[in-house]
């Protein structure tokens, strides 16, 4: 007796949400704002006809052990080649931009170091607040700090370079 009253429950609750999932009411009042309900017994109200859901499988994980089938991918053969030498100028030219940027980063850190003199950079005349100069002083620390970061990365991506 309890299998059926619950088989009959569930059966029930499956049709009751599977019913209410297909009847979608499409509502605008007064002002104009739209919402969508599942009951439509308000005024303003239309039923929208929704498309059904289609549920695909998920393709199978190949067992393990054994390669999947097929040929790897390659790209499309109208998909445009670079010849050596094309490809070999522009790892030229992206090195040189890279010790260019190197340079400039290394001459900004010799200028932020001078003038921040050993943590003692000389005060200005808006600086009469100390506070003012300690802060100006963290800045170029946090300055020095970064241009180092960008220098070592640099330096990272010029020994990657072919």
């Amino acid at each position: 007796m309890n299998r059926l009253l619950s088989g009959l429950l569930l059966f029930i609750g499956v049709h009751a949400y599977a019913h209410a999932q297909a009847e979608v009411y499409l509502c605008v009042d007064d002002n104009g704002k739209k919402e969508y309900k599942n009951t439509g017994a308000v005024k303003g109200c239309k039923k929208v006809d929704l498309q059904g859901i289609t549920v695909l499988p998920a393709p199978t994980p190949p067992a393990a052990g054994k390669k999947p089938q097929g040929k790897p991918a390659s790209s499309p053969s109208d998909f445009p080649k670079v010849d050596d030498s094309t490809q070999k100028a522009r790892d030229s030219d992206r090195k040189q931009i890279l010790m260019d940027e190197l340079k400039t980063e290394e001459q900004k850190l010799a200028n932020i170091k001078k003038e921040y003199n050993n943590g003692e950079p000389e005060r200005r005349g808006d600086e009469r607040n100390f506070a003012k100069y300690q802060e100006r002083t963290n800045l170029m620390k946090e300055d020095i700090s970064r241009t180092e970061k960008n220098i070592e990365a640099l330096k990272r991506e010029i020994a990657n370079a072919k």
